[in-house]
């Protein structure tokens, strides 16, 4: 190991670790602190393994459905340990990855937890209380974070849960109520409700998925329910008693208290980042609202300290992070790079049916002051979602009426995180919808949405 570097990155997620190669590329000598498994929160707790769940709830789905395509099963089962089994399988897999990706990058790990000190240095201390101190020309925070966790909702890791404990229970739980509707709780409450518990969503705003269109999300809400899901929005979890066998969960609505029985309480309200304990005070790093305050190359107030991904202000998202490292590092190079757009950042929900959208919301453009365009196609009249049997959801699209400019976009159904990147894309090149209407799109795919949306909002939509 080295003493000194020309970049330590301090946490290894997919800000930190795309940060640390795409230095690696630059020319620099790079370590990466991390105290526990390469790849964070993402590759070993979020993004990869909880993906794995929603596809074997996925499978066992088809399974159950089977008839619909013109084949008979019988007898299908769940096998809850195996689902999570396969799904630890594949973060183990991918925290591998990235070990040789730093091998392959001569980037150096550094085991153990990352602290700040003056003088651009960093103090490593490991497992066994051994603390080391390297040296550093620039350091980038890449420290993440972690659950919310409510007054009202304290978690003790066995009756109320969050994200990670959700992704390895010895048993699969008979009732669940899910608090909160953002896209952790949707994708936990798709997975577990697809496998047969009793699911139950309390959600404080008056809507699931709030941050999503409108539309949208009133049709996850119809699909969910009709799946079997009850839906409270609009409520609050006031209580929990977790006394006995189980839990009683007490939800302040509009129309008064209400009481629910489960087996787990899933805490799903959110994150919070990590920043205790790593010197911020110490070398004066400034902070507000508990995030990092950078500029636009994600440089803190002190010099050669950097900061990116859910520290600082922006969505907390791994391919945000990401950016950000790339973007933060190549600046560090001296490289003409320009800051990131994050009105042009897509979100995706990996339930069934998917969720996508970039850009604006039909309701926030008009708040910004457009005068838009609106186009929306069904899935029911695309023919690939039809022979596939994926017939939910729409694609809808939004212009500016003046110029023609791609607002925003939004998606419901089948493989819809896979399409948002058109549009991502498109709007990163300043395309308009004309220029859609006139890409000429595959048939049959579910993309053709994509052009017959557009189409719709110039009155040119040809099968509708």
């Amino acid at each position: 190991m080295a003493s000194k570097y020309d970049l330590m990155v301090i946490g290894s997620g997919p800000g930190g670790y795309v940060a640390a190669i795409r230095a690696s590329q630059l020319g620099m000598k790079v370590g990466v602190v991390e105290k526990a498994e390469l790849g964070g929160v993402c590759l070993n707790w979020g993004c990869i393994p909880t993906k794995a769940l929603l596809k074997s709830a996925q499978v066992f789905e088809y399974i159950n459905h089977s008839e619909n395509y013109g084949i008979q099963v019988k007898d299908a089962k769940a096998d809850f340990t195996g689902m999570v089994k396969r799904s630890r399988g594949v973060a183990e897999g991918m925290s591998k990855g990235v070990q040789f990706l730093f091998k392959k990058n001569k980037i150096e790990q550094l085991a153990g937890h990352g602290t700040l000190k003056k003088g651009k240095k960093v103090e490593v201390k490991n497992e066994a209380g051994k603390v080391t101190t390297y040296d550093a020309d620039h350091i980038i925070l890449a420290t993440g974070g972690r659950a919310k966790e409510l007054p009202n909702l304290p978690i003790d890791g066995k009756k109320v849960i969050e994200y990670r404990k959700a992704m390895v229970l010895e048993k699969q739980p008979k009732q669940l109520v899910v608090v909160g509707s953002g896209a952790i709780g949707v994708e936990f409450a798709y997975f577990y409700n697809s496998i047969g518990t009793e699911v139950t969503i309390v959600e404080f705003m008056d809507r699931i998925l709030p941050v999503e269109d409108e539309e949208v999300s009133k049709q996850l809400e119809r699909i969910y329910k009709k799946a079997g899901m009850k839906i409270m929005t609009s409520a609050e979890v006031t209580k929990v008693d977790t006394s006995g066998a189980g839990c009683k969960v007490t939800v302040k609505t509009k129309k008064g208290e209400e009481q629910l029985t489960c087996d787990v309480v899933l805490s799903a309200v959110g994150v919070t980042t990590n920043l205790a304990h790593i010197g911020l005070e110490e070398v004066g790093v400034k902070t507000e609202k508990g995030k990092v305050v950078v500029d636009d190359y994600y440089k803190t107030n002190i010099d050669s300290i950097y900061a990116i991904g859910d520290i600082v202000h922006g969505p907390a998202l791994a391919h945000v992070a990401s950016a950000e490292g790339i973007i933060c590092v190549e600046k560090i190079k001296g490289m003409d790079v320009e800051p990131l757009n994050y009105n042009n950042i897509p979100g995706c929900t990996y339930c069934s049916p998917e969720v996508a959208s970039v850009g604006y919301t039909e309701k926030a453009a008009k708040e910004a002051g457009y005068e838009v365009k609106v186009g929306k196609f069904p899935f029911s009249a695309a023919g690939k979602a039809k022979a596939a049997g994926a017939s939910e959801g729409f694609v809808k699209v939004i212009f500016d009426a003046k110029y023609g400019e791609w607002l925003g976009a939004h998606m419901i159904g089948a493989n819809v995180t896979e399409m948002i990147a058109e549009a991502v894309a498109a709007r990163k090149l300043e395309t308009t919808g004309h220029e859609i209407i006139k890409s000429v799109h595959p048939h049959p795919t579910m993309s053709e949405a994509v052009m017959e949306a557009a189409a719709a909002a110039y009155d040119e939509v040809i099968h509708l």
